[in-house]
């Protein structure tokens, strides 16, 4: 009688991250192991399958016809590994452990420290580690437990609130108006935003319509760096160029309300006690400063 292969979940754990990453050194940094530990668990599977799942060479790791085959049924595992840890987390009813919160840094850095100051005073038994990130957590395979999200909308499986909806506005210090007394709003030629990277057909959509973009800086704060130091206009969320001392909003542009603000968590947490605790704290302090948001 053939015995079946023995593999355990911390085995195939290894071989997703291998698989997604494509190479040994992508799944240690992704798992916070080092590249041996992840060697030995894929050399391990390996020989409990009697098989080879990938094809190892200079470029990195590839799928063999067997690694493909066990894919769909390690992310099976995955869902259902899953699954059961947030009902788990879900019969927490005590307010205490730790929060995972992803969030843009740009975000994180202007108004996320006043927020936890207050959450941590009132419930001093809850940790809040903050995953600072513009990428989107995936918050179905438990990389977050609360994500903080700037969208227009969220087409995500999760339970989410749009909070408050945030105006954008063009900001330059006052020596580089100086140089372009020429400024007309409807206009803008002969002007320059900071450029977001990709394609400017937004910039028609702004007050200045026919000013070109310089340079490529992809977040805001390096946006207002380079708007401090007379490199262009930038246009950005109000609520984070306002308290610069060495900005000031163009004069006559008109805000425009852009993105939203969204807390999104997975529904099998809505009844956790600690992240229940987070999301009403966060919405109730945001919703109450709306005018802050849209100004």
């Amino acid at each position: 009688m053939t015995m079946a292969p023995k593999l355990n979940w911390d085995q195939l754990r290894v071989f997703l991250a291998a698989a997604r990453a494509g190479s040994l050194r992508g799944a240690s940094d992704f798992l916070g192991v080092n590249h041996a530990t992840v060697n030995r668990a894929i050399q391990g599977m390996e020989q409990s399958l009697g098989t080879r799942v990938f094809d190892r060479s200079a470029g990195g790791l590839t799928l063999t016809q067997p690694g493909e085959l066990l894919v769909p049924h390690a992310e099976e595992i995955e869902r259902q590994t899953l699954h059961i840890g947030r009902k788990l987390s879900g019969l927490d009813t005590a307010p205490s452990g730790t929060v995972r919160v992803s969030v843009p840094p740009s975000f994180a850095q202007a108004f996320l420290g006043p927020i936890i100051a207050g959450f941590t005073e009132e419930f001093p038994d809850i940790n809040i580690e903050i995953i600072s990130t513009n990428a989107i957590s995936d918050i179905n395979r438990h990389e977050t437990d609360v994500s903080i999200r700037v969208a227009f909308e969220v087409e995500d499986d999760v339970v989410g609130r749009r909070l408050v909806q945030y105006s954008v506005a063009a900001f330059a210090s006052p020596a580089y108006l100086a140089r372009h007394p020429e400024l007309t709003v409807g206009d803008g030629a002969g002007a320059h935003f900071v450029g977001w990277g990709g394609n400017s057909d937004w910039v028609k959509e702004t007050p200045f319509p026919n000013a070109k973009t310089r340079h490529v800086m992809p977040e805001i704060f390096m946006q207002a760096e380079a708007a401090a130091n007379g490199l262009g206009i930038a246009w950005c969320p109000a609520l984070l160029l306002d308290p610069d001392p060495r900005l000031v909003r163009v004069p006559n542009a008109p805000a425009q309300l852009s993105r939203s603000i969204w807390v999104l968590l997975h529904g099998d947490l809505r009844k956790t006690a600690r992240v229940r605790a987070f999301v009403d704290y966060i919405s109730d302090y945001i919703t109450a400063r709306k005018a802050q948001f849209s100004a």
